[in-house]
């Protein structure tokens, strides 16, 4: 198995300094307990009823900031982390979706932190974050079919060689790389600015990673940081 470091684009520097992520890559293996990803949902309801993410406001309004840098309205189109908290506050909880997708957004509301998850089967080449020209192609779903549109120019996304796999840096994915339990090679991103101390990311990190090994015990997982290390 190939370590993901993800490429990070010089002009994206500026939007977000201080900016920092675990790259974690997985291996996966046969699934021993598919109700891991429910469970920890569930806490993570709990977790943030109770406020254990005292850096969680700071850190969302941070990256409300850094939306507004590159032009997207954080209102209408919030990060990734801040949308699924608003859900749980809203709804006092979240449907199921998949084993593996619950486990990651759980990790999500706990720690007030956008977490992605891709399928490295589907991706083509390495993941890298840029400031997009609005020439890219990304693939969304409109009207129960597969649509394809483009970012806006000075968007920040995420793509790989054949497209951008989440606009808005950290908003929506595409469905070209969709993760679900089933996928054989996975990739998550766990994005955080300095409001966030570094010793929760790690602690975010390390909580996902012990989740995929009680979920499949079998699972090969590598994980790095990039961006700033303080």
């Amino acid at each position: 198995m190939s370590l993901i470091t993800p490429l990070i684009a010089t002009e994206v520097t500026p939007i977000a300094p201080g900016f920092r992520a675990l790259s974690i890559t997985v291996q996966a293996a046969a699934i021993s307990d598919p109700e891991v990803g429910a469970r920890a949902l569930d806490s993570s309801f709990a977790a943030m009823a109770r406020g254990d993410a005292p850096w969680a406001e700071a850190h969302l309004s941070a990256w409300a900031d850094v939306f507004r840098k590159f032009g997207a309205k954080p209102q209408r189109t919030p990060c990734s982390a801040e949308a699924l908290r608003k859900r749980v506050a809203r709804d006092g909880s979240l449907p199921s979706i998949d084993p593996i997708v619950d486990l990651y957004n759980a990790i999500s509301i706990e720690y007030a932190i956008p977490v992605g998850g891709e399928n490295l089967v589907a991706y083509q080449g390495i993941p890298r974050l840029v400031v997009a020209d609005g020439s890219e192609l990304f693939d969304t779903v409109k009207g129960g079919e597969t649509a394809h549109e483009s970012p806006e120019p000075g968007e920040v996304v995420w793509r790989d060689d054949k497209g951008v796999t989440c606009r808005r840096w950290n908003w929506r994915q595409g469905v070209r790389t969709r993760l679900s339990v089933e996928s054989s090679k996975m990739w998550f991103i766990l994005e955080s600015l300095p409001e966030m101390p570094l010793e929760a990311l790690h602690e975010a990190g390390e909580k996902l990673v012990a989740g995929i090994r009680q979920m499949m015990p079998g699972a090969l997982i590598e994980q790095v940081l990039i961006g700033e290390q303080g």
